[in-house]
């Protein structure tokens, strides 16, 4: 690893001293801790990696340390978590002025435990918490109390999400989490709001009638598209002008102004546009063909009750995935995930619910099912 780091065309790492508190060179014990320590110093301009496979990871005290990266398969809770808990430890100074001494400046507000096997991970993480509370009869309680100390964070495709006790419990079962999977039909990525996609809705007669169609689209106020369009081309005429010279103050209010309104009627429009799309999923179930796709159950067997779902036709829908208003490939994706968790979760229990199925059917693509 160190050899790795070290190599020409890793540049960013050659900005770290890595320290190897690894074999018999590295010292017995706490023997392996000077070096880390000497290359650290006071760690205000330092950057440094300690790579350890099993040294350092219990009963030592590095303040400076933020961040761990387990790369190694660690069965054991208590290992897993003594090793963890090295960066958990606090780093700050006291009377950080010289003028106070009650005063105590915290260096280190949050640290990081980075896995690149989640599944594993988060297993770990309620066995522990299991563990600690032996008398607790619903495991989720016991593990939701370990995680207000140490909470849990995923990529969901769009943004750091925080899982709760439950998630936490799924994702040690089944590998991935059904709020998760929920939660990617409440993503902003599923709907594209930006000036060109407005312009396209907007200059498009039937495009404008769908939208208005949508449920409590007409709470948004009229014109509300147009105005979007028209406040960010001046915010981004007032940005162009202060590249050049300075704004009046009335100028600088102005651009404050504008660009906060623009951008809390885009999220409008994002939040109703994201409303429409979480009614989607619903037709998954509406046929015990998993071949057919998403878009076949929709337009072949049940046009009508899309209407009655949604509130608009199937010509409607199509035309505004023509315009690029709903994103098809993140749809994809997040029809892929629940299929793939709804067959692990059954399997689990011991149920093939489709035997010998050998395609998935999306959005609007079918996909080899491995």
């Amino acid at each position: 690893m160190a050899s790795l780091l070290a190599e020409k065309h890793n540049t960013f790492w050659h900005q770290f001293e890595i320290i190897v508190a690894a074999g018999a060179s590295a010292g017995i014990g706490l023997d392996a801790l000077p070096p880390v320590r000497k290359a650290i110093g006071s760690g205000f301009v330092t950057k440094s990696i300690t790579l350890s496979c099993g040294k350092l990871t219990t009963g030592v005290t590095v303040p400076q340390w933020s961040s761990i990266l387990m790369l190694r398969n660690l069965k054991s809770p208590e290992t897993y978590f003594q090793a963890a808990f090295r960066v958990q430890s606090p780093w700050s100074i006291k009377n950080p002025n010289g003028d106070d001494p009650n005063e105590e400046e915290v260096l280190k507000p949050a640290c990081f435990v980075f896995d690149f096997a989640p599944t594993r991970a988060l297993r770990q993480l309620s066995e522990y918490g299991i563990g600690l509370s032996p008398n607790e009869q619903n495991p989720e309680n016991a593990v939701k109390e370990l995680v207000s100390f140490l909470p849990v964070l995923a990529y969901d495709g769009a943004n750091m999400t925080q899982i709760d006790a439950g998630g936490i419990l799924d994702i040690a079962m089944a590998g991935t989490s059904a709020t998760l999977l929920a939660r990617k039909w409440e993503s902003a990525v599923l709907v594209n709001v930006d000036n060109d996609t407005l312009r396209r809705i907007l200059d498009n007669p039937e495009a404008m009638a769908a939208v208005e169609r949508i449920e409590g689209w007409r709470s948004l106020g009229e014109n509300i598209i147009e105005t979007i369009i028209n406040k960010s081309d001046k915010v981004k005429e007032l940005k162009n002008k202060a590249k050049s010279k300075d704004l009046t103050a009335k100028e600088k209010k102005q651009l404050t102004e504008e660009e906060k309104e623009y951008k809390s009627k885009r999220k409008l429009i994002q939040e109703k546009l994201i409303k429409f799309a979480t009614r989607i999923p619903a037709f998954m179930y509406l046929t015990d063909f998993r071949e057919n796709t998403l878009q076949d159950v929709i337009t072949k067997l049940e046009p009508d009750l899309f209407l009655t779902v949604t509130g608009l036709t199937v010509k409607d829908f199509h035309l505004l995935v023509r315009l690029k208003v709903f994103n098809t490939e993140q749809m994809n994706q997040a029809v892929f995930a629940f299929r793939r968790y709804e067959d692990a979760s059954l399997r689990y229990t011991g149920i093939e619910s489709h035997e010998g199925l050998t395609h998935y059917g999306l959005y609007d693509t079918v996909v080899a099912r491995e």
